[in-house]
């Protein structure tokens, strides 16, 4: 295991500038989650990790060597890839034991630790099963115990659920945490999925164009989004976006809701901008009582019942906003009634640059 240090990393393929500047550091043994759209340039960042992709500008260290000129080979990593990348003419048991034999291991101590593996990941009866003979997610585990068989310093996860149905991606989800928790091996782990994001990672860095957006802990991601494109793609449903005028009141500063009469508390220190965006998630919202201390009318439009949670879509004045109730609690289509949030837990964005202020 090692600590990943990735230091000012810069890609050019031509005139296309693919990596402007990548900052980031994860501890030995910390779950490293690189998250974001197709085409951000995370699974080009990987590749660099990995050695498949030369880098332009900066330095990749693990721990503390430069691994810049280093062979891919030569860098004490493993990768699991989304296609699984198996051998088929071969069981699972010669798919692990691959790299172990590439690498002069004895065909004694091969034994040994495909044994292991397998115990580990549960998979002893399927050691003399070819891949046709498995199902997705046994192909995936597979995959994973030939990274683990070689006892590399970083595993490196290349969107390794994508191929799976709803069910199993829960599934290896959970495998995947529980093997991160039992070993307490260093992870970097590629995905386009929020969920996977929140739930696996200790760390995430948030991409978008070539760009870290945010990095930090889940928790913060979520609570703190450092603009509204972190806000807007960590949660689900999205966090609500309401334009909001900002109004002196008294000697405080107040929000209200363009088109609708009423203050809203800020809860803030003063905003010096006229116009901001008030970000509420959708459990934030609380149906108003009489001593609410703001609040705000809402036109129930449709419900989207998911079982645990339902989910209203409100209107509020000429916006929108998505709401969460218990089931038991939902109100009925059609309905007016009264929200209001804690003031202290929402985000305040300027509407120019997107920032959270």
């Amino acid at each position: 295991m090692a600590s990943l240090t990735i230091d000012n990393i810069h890609k050019r393929w031509g005139s296309t500038h693919v990596l402007k500047g990548i900052d980031l550091h994860i501890n030995d043994g910390e779950f490293l989650i690189l998250v974001g759209p197709s085409g951000c340039g995370k699974s080009t960042l990987l590749s660099m990790v990995a050695g498949l992709d030369d880098i332009t500008d900066g330095r990749i260290l693990i721990g503390d060597q430069v691994v810049n000129d280093i062979s891919p080979k030569d860098r004490n990593i493993a990768m699991v890839f989304q296609s699984y990348a198996l051998y088929p003419s071969m069981t699972v048991r010669e798919n692990i034991e691959f790299g172990l034999k590439m690498k002069k291991v004895s065909a004694a101590d091969r034994a040994v630790i495909t044994e292991r593996v397998a115990k580990t990941l549960q998979m002893e009866a399927l050691l003399d099963r070819r891949p046709s003979q498995l199902s997705g997610g046994q192909r995936q585990r597979v995959a994973m115990g030939r990274a683990l068989a070689r006892s590399p310093a970083i595993f490196l996860f290349d969107e390794p659920l994508s191929n799976l149905d709803a069910k199993l991606r829960v599934e290896m989800r959970a495998e995947i945490k529980a093997l991160h928790q039992r070993l307490n091996t260093t992870i970097v782990y590629v995905t386009h999925d929020q969920v996977e994001a929140m739930t696996l990672g200790d760390k995430i860095a948030v991409m978008k164009d070539g760009l870290v957006q945010q990095f930090g802990t889940p928790a913060q991601i979520y609570s703190e989004p450092a603009n509204m494109y972190v806000a807007g793609f960590i949660g689900s449903p999205t966090m609500n976006f309401l334009n909001v005028d900002a109004v002196q009141a008294n000697t405080d500063m107040a929000l209200r809701l363009a088109g609708l009469e009423g203050a809203i508390d800020s809860g803030r220190a003063t905003i010096t901008q006229k116009q901001v965006v008030l970000g509420i998630r959708p459990e934030q919202f609380q149906l108003a009582t009489a001593d609410s201390a703001n609040s705000v009318t809402a036109h129930v439009q449709f419900l989207e019942p998911t079982g645990a949670d339902t989910f209203a879509t409100v209107s509020i004045g000429t916006q929108k906003a998505v709401v969460r109730f218990a089931p038991t609690h939902a109100p009925r289509v059609g309905d007016t009634i009264a929200l209001t949030w804690d003031a202290s837990a929402v985000c305040l964005f300027d509407p120019q640059s997107q920032v959270r202020i």
